[in-house]
């Protein structure tokens, strides 16, 4: 058994690989700078995020679908439809702020349905849809 006094005679430092470090460079140094964008247009990111706080526990035994109208968008306002983006987009789900995989859920314009699954989300859990987008200027 080792005594305080041991563990005070050996930094935990002497035990971890050394690492080099990264030394700064003038930005004037570097002779052929990344090529500008090319793209004939801009592409335009349209994101739109729908929150749902339960009120009861979700039992996912047999799984569960929860129509649009629970959900509130950006602006706190209730919607009664998902924008979704196809095929020019996608979609992820958090839960509890963790970003679930994309196989335990589908999503339609009406509303998010969650796969079976032996496992309950409780009351006052965030559930968080993200529907992301793109088009072009």
């Amino acid at each position: 058994m080792k005594r305080v006094r041991d563990l005070e005679d050996h930094s935990c430092e002497e035990s971890m690989p050394c690492m080099q470090r990264i030394i700064a460079v003038n930005a004037a140094c570097i002779s052929n700078p990344p090529p500008g964008n090319n793209a004939e247009g801009n592409i335009i990111p349209i994101i739109n995020r729908y929150f749902y706080i339960p009120e009861e526990d979700i039992d996912l035994t047999n799984g569960v679908t929860i129509p649009a109208n629970l959900f509130y968008g950006d602006d706190g306002n209730p919607v009664t439809e998902f924008m979704l983006f196809r095929p020019n987009g996608y979609v992820n789900l958090y839960i509890n702020a963790v970003m679930q995989e994309g196989g335990i859920y589908t999503v339609t314009t009406d509303s998010l349905t969650l796969n079976p699954y032996a496992t309950t989300i409780f009351a006052g859990t965030p559930i968080i849809l993200e529907s992301l987008g793109f088009t072009t200027t």
